[in-house]
């Protein structure tokens, strides 16, 4: 059985900035279907390049993908989304994989990440009923990106000392979080030793690398994700396993 994935082609009808490092891509495409996963990702190749880079969904409707963009220093699609030019262009995006899933029974969410992990927990917000506590780690001010009424503190990390200084509602809830790579790697340590979380209850996943200078991708998630799948290994292995290999 083939476990390549899905691709489809999309048109980039509309660039819009949000903030200085976020920018918005309205895509058009056919064939996409959406997981219905709250925090589910694609990956995008943007011409002239073959490597693919990963994105949140922030909404599918009626053919329009729309994808929030972070601009970096440097990175293959930040050198392509700050041009103007990118409107028009035709891109590859995979199908789509996501990672929340909140346990039976869970009564409240936490949510905590960088700018990566606004377009997720943006829509996590939107979609889940549950009381949701949002803390949010962004350079520029996005006030008016969460949906209105969020309970949401925008912080000055690090991350990890955040995480370490939440008051845990009582009964049985969700953590989910996003951000750098080897902070998640340290906080998923904090909330499995030091928290005794059991693993259906919290998601921490790497969605960037701190680098000092380019480099190509050493690792791509995709074919790990979906070996991990097929192997029937649950999210937290397989994301461990990618830690690993980038490691």
């Amino acid at each position: 059985m083939s476990t390549r994935a899905s691709q489809f082609s999309a048109r980039v009808e509309r660039r819009d900035e949000l903030s200085p490092h976020l920018v918005r891509l309205t895509l058009s495409t056919e064939g996409f279907v959406s997981t219905g996963i709250p925090d589910e990702w694609v990956g995008l190749v943007v011409p002239g390049q073959f490597q693919s880079r990963y994105y949140t969904v922030r909404s599918y409707r009626d053919g329009e993908l729309v994808l929030d963009v972070v601009v970096h220093e440097v990175g293959l699609v930040t050198e392509w989304v700050v041009r103007d030019g990118c409107v028009g262009s035709t891109v590859t995006i995979t199908e789509p994989k996501g990672s929340y899933a909140l346990p039976e029974g869970a009564q409240w969410q936490l949510l905590v990440g960088d700018l990566t992990g606004l377009p997720a927990m943006a829509r996590i917000v939107e979609e889940s009923s549950l009381p949701t506590r949002v803390w949010a780690e962004v350079p520029d001010d996005l006030s008016s990106y969460l949906p209105p009424g969020t309970d949401v503190s925008w912080v000055d990390g690090p991350l990890s000392e955040v995480v370490a200084s939440l008051d845990w509602p009582p009964g049985e809830g969700y953590f989910w979080m996003a951000g750098e790579s080897a902070q998640m790697r340290a906080i998923r340590k904090h909330l499995m030793r030091e928290r005794g979380l059991p693993a259906a209850a919290y998601d921490v996943m790497g969605y960037w690398r701190a680098s000092t200078g380019r480099q190509p991708r050493a690792v791509d998630p995709g074919p790990i994700w979906r070996e991990g799948k097929a192997q029937g290994l649950s999210d937290e292995e397989i994301w461990s396993r990618y830690d690993e290999a980038r490691s």
